[in-house]
């Protein structure tokens, strides 16, 4: 079966699953002073950013307000964590903010940092798109087609849930099980139920199964041929956007 991990990071993070923001975008080349904009659209252009303290997340730009947890410096698998950074905004002291999409449950959930707490911002011009009806899943680069697969996806009582991730980790051999396939990416999504190493993660795999791709065999993830996962390992960067539907 497939395999997924449960990220606890605090409560009270505001939950914005959709893209809502209709700001254009900082553009790429911008050398000037970050202030209140938007950074990713997750479409084209999307920022990501490493945590490099266990600095707190709040549920607003103001160390006044509720905490919404910590940052992590690891995924649940040992890489470096990496966090999409949603926009910025300058507080009343001049401090920048960001916002960053949080891996964690409930799914879909945001929260607000402070610069520091985050190496510098790098740019992915890639997005995953998972369709879970026609069971296909397809990789853009700057809005043009570069990879597409039949998938595996979870089953009635264990669904992969729809929503706005990101790929968090690039694993070869995971653990060793062939169950994954040559490669595994984790994701910011988590389901009901799965078995990836620590529980919860939905996970973008390769298969010693191939006979139920297409189908909706797993407990959440995203089973892809071996073929296809070693082709997306090339080609797909830590950070890109997944959006599910």
């Amino acid at each position: 079966m497939t395999a997924c991990v449960l990220a606890l990071m605090g409560e009270g993070a505001v939950v914005q699953g959709a893209t809502s923001d209709t700001r254009p975008v900082r553009p790429v080349a911008a050398t000037t002073a970050l202030g209140a904009e938007r950074l990713s659209d997750e479409e084209r252009v999307t920022r990501v950013a490493n945590a490099v303290l266990r600095a707190p997340v709040y549920r607003l730009p103001t160390t006044a307000s509720p905490l919404a947890g910590r940052l992590r410096l690891q995924t649940e698998d040992g890489p470096l964590e990496v966090y999409l950074v949603l926009e910025s905004k300058l507080d009343s002291l001049g401090r920048v903010w960001f916002r960053v999409r949080l891996p964690k449950r409930p799914n879909g959930r945001t929260g607000w940092v402070t610069e520091g707490a985050l190496s510098d911002l790098r740019v992915v011009r890639t997005k995953l798109r998972i369709d879970r009806r026609t069971l296909r899943a397809t990789l853009y680069r700057d809005g043009r087609i570069v990879w597409a697969s039949r998938i595996a996806i979870g089953a009635a009582g264990t669904p992969t849930p729809a929503g706005r991730y990101w790929i968090r980790s690039r694993l070869r051999n995971l653990r060793g099980n062939r169950a994954y396939g040559p490669w595994a990416f984790g994701t910011a999504a988590y389901s009901v139920l799965s078995d990836w190493p620590g529980g919860g993660v939905v996970g973008v795999h390769g298969t010693n199964q191939p006979g139920l791709i297409p189908g909706r065999p797993s407990h959440g993830c995203i089973r892809v041929p071996n073929d296809k996962i070693r082709r997306l390992a090339l080609i797909m960067p830590i950070g890109t956007p997944m959006q599910i539907v």
